[in-house]
């Protein structure tokens, strides 16, 4: 079946969420102090990004709500208790540092532009529409996709074949007519193979494996892929 749409992951795929996180944590902690029992903020960092990993788990297996995983992240990385209040204004003070840091990928752009005229796009996340929504507004993209799809909305979440299932029914298109680029092979190209459509991982830190995966290390090798260049068209064999 002929592929007419690409589908994509925002964070860590167009979006440098890992990046931003990173510096928008360490802007936030220059101004908050650092918590008690981090020995510097290198280890800080590590550990928000570890503490986001296991909440983010929780909330796409339904055990939270949105909120609720933005506020058990802030009271474990704090480690004391807070209202929802405290642990509101907590995240939003960090909110500013990280929006303020916010950056698309270099091969972002490009490769939109060289796709525009033989693909639609559209966006499926894991995360909220009002989030994603927003920051694609802020980073000047939102117009290059005709529609986004978030897990928040649809109550299932990414690799669930019904989240990539929602999102080509939102295209009216088949899966088959569908390729999703993600930064996550499980959860993005698995995900997506399983649903149906053709799933591609986006390994951009060079990790390596799952040779039954699809897999490009930058967008730039995208439009060779779905052009059927065989050096990207099949799973890597290179491990």
């Amino acid at each position: 079946m002929v592929i007419r749409a690409v589908l994509w992951d925002i964070d860590d795929t167009i979006f440098d969420y890992t990046g931003a996180d990173r510096v928008g944590m360490r802007r936030h902690l220059e101004q908050e102090g650092l918590p008690d029992g981090y020995g510097d903020v290198g280890q800080a960092l590590d550990a928000w990004r570890a503490i986001t990993d296991t909440h983010w788990a929780r909330f796409a297996a339904g055990e939270t709500d949105f909120l609720g995983q933005r506020r058990d992240r802030v009271r474990e990385f704090l480690a004391r208790a807070l209202d929802d209040a405290e642990a509101d204004d907590w995240f939003a003070r960090h909110a500013a540092h990280y929006e303020a840091a916010w950056e698309l990928f270099p091969d972002v752009l490009p490769v939109l532009d060289l796709l525009a005229d033989r693909f639609r796009h559209a966006v499926l996340s894991n995360s909220s529409i009002h989030n994603q929504d927003r920051k694609l507004r802020a980073l000047g993209v939102r117009d290059r996709f005709e529609a986004v799809v978030c897990a928040v909305e649809l109550g299932v979440s990414k690799p669930a074949a019904g989240a990539f299932l929602a999102a080509c029914e939102a295209l009216a298109l088949e899966p088959g007519e569908v390729a999703y680029v993600g930064d996550e092979p499980d959860v993005d190209a698995g995900g997506a193979v399983a649903a149906g459509l053709m799933g591609i991982w986006l390994d951009r830190g060079g990790r390596g494996g799952r040779p039954e995966l699809v897999r490009i290390g930058g967008l730039d090798q995208l439009p060779g892929l779905l052009a059927g260049d065989t050096r990207f068209g099949a799973p890597d064999t290179f491990g």
